[in-house]
């Protein structure tokens, strides 16, 4: 049996583990242990990747907002591209969602309402009858998922960290003050520190190292490619209604990217889209866009883990004997992923978290004890 000695052991080479392998391998030995063949098979590559700040809980905003900095000025040679283009985020408001409109640009920072003669100028397949009230995000920004998380898988490895691919975890033993993991093909891996990164499955790693899960609940979402010929929508904005019920954006210039906004609970697993799913995210952006979809280009689904509370997990286990979470991103891991990886490493090197010590106990995993 191959044995193999670090400092931290990450579960899951997603972006909330591979940011979490970059940051921390600054200081530290770091293994990042990956079931899959690829990093970031599941979630993380079937990201839509928008940067939107009035997105989620506060807590997530805090992550998005201190992640900003990091995708104007990535650190040299983290990527060869540019991390972020820009993208605003209409919010559109049909007769039955006007107080919900209101609401959103109460509470929200950097919202403006729009006029739907505006819009129409912009996105002329805009149906005149769908809404009368709309709101836009202006500063908000695509990003380059795939660019993003290889920056950090690089930067990892560049800092002497180990990938371990095709590494599913078997055995999680603490011994002597040492996790101890046995790995697909008996390798071992043994550290201080154990890091919980494993997406949906991080309830199934936590019940496997013997500590008991915090419920989280994996959510199927649909990505549905489509040709809105006549129209060519390279430069229309993030649309969706207010209440999320559907959504579209852009995608590879001439195409657009549709979704039902759907979250149906499933366990964790290779999630596939559902026909239904398909058909409802159709419908829906039909019924705001003049848009003839007679054929689906292409279709997929990827699973988004909520808390109970929806808020993230990210800090220590209650039983305080070197098993850390970084669980329950949602839909937001891609855009907290600079700020969370950080919080992560700061929390377990015993650094200072700076700006993001404000939201610990709104994200300290010991609440679901």
């Amino acid at each position: 049996m191959d044995t193999h000695s670090f400092d931290i052991l990450i579960i899951g080479a997603g972006i909330a583990g591979a940011s979490s392998a970059a940051f921390a391998s600054q200081t530290h030995r770091v293994a990042l242990i990956e079931a899959e063949e690829v990093a970031g098979y599941h979630s993380t590559g079937r990201s839509a990747g928008v940067w939107i700040l009035n997105y989620g809980p506060p807590d997530v905003q805090v992550l998005t907002g201190l992640s900003r900095p990091f995708f104007e000025t990535p650190p040299p040679g983290f990527t060869e591209v540019p991390l972020m283009s820009q993208r605003p985020v209409v919010s559109l408001a049909p007769p039955a969602q006007l107080a919900h409109l209101d609401e959103k640009l109460a509470e929200g920072q950097g919202l403006e309402e729009i006029s739907i003669a505006e819009l129409r100028r912009w996105v002329p397949a805009l149906n005149p009858d769908y809404a009368s009230r709309a709101c836009i995000e202006r500063d908000a920004f695509d990003m380059d998922v795939a660019s993003l998380h290889q920056g950090f898988l690089r930067q990892l490895k560049s800092q002497g960290g180990t990938l371990a691919l095709r590494s599913r975890t078997g055995r999680i033993e603490r011994h002597s003050g040492l996790w101890q993991i046995e790995v697909t093909g008996g390798a071992l891996y043994h550290a201080p520190i154990l890091i919980n990164a494993a997406g949906s499955w991080a309830d199934e790693v936590a019940i496997q190292a013997g500590r008991r899960p915090i419920g989280l609940q994996p959510k199927r979402r649909t990505g549905v490619i489509v040709d809105p010929a006549p129209f060519t929508p390279t430069d229309w904005p993030l649309l969706g209604d207010v209440d999320h019920s559907w959504y579209c954006r852009p995608e590879a210039r001439t195409r657009l990217m549709l979704s039902p906004a759907d979250e149906t609970d499933m366990d964790p697993q290779d999630i596939q889209p559902d026909e239904l799913d398909v058909a409802i995210a159709i419908d829906r952006v039909q019924q705001a866009l003049t848009l003839d979809i007679r054929r689906v280009e292409h279709r997929w689904a990827g699973l988004r883990s909520f808390t109970p509370d929806r808020s993230l997990a990210i800090g220590l286990d209650q039983d305080r004997d070197g098993f850390f979470w970084c669980a329950g991103q949602g839909g937001y891991g891609i855009q907290t992923s600079p700020a969370a990886g950080r919080l992560v490493a700061d929390l377990v090197c015993g650094r200072d978290p700076g700006d993001a010590a404000k939201i610990l106990a709104q994200i300290d995993p010991r609440r679901f004890a």
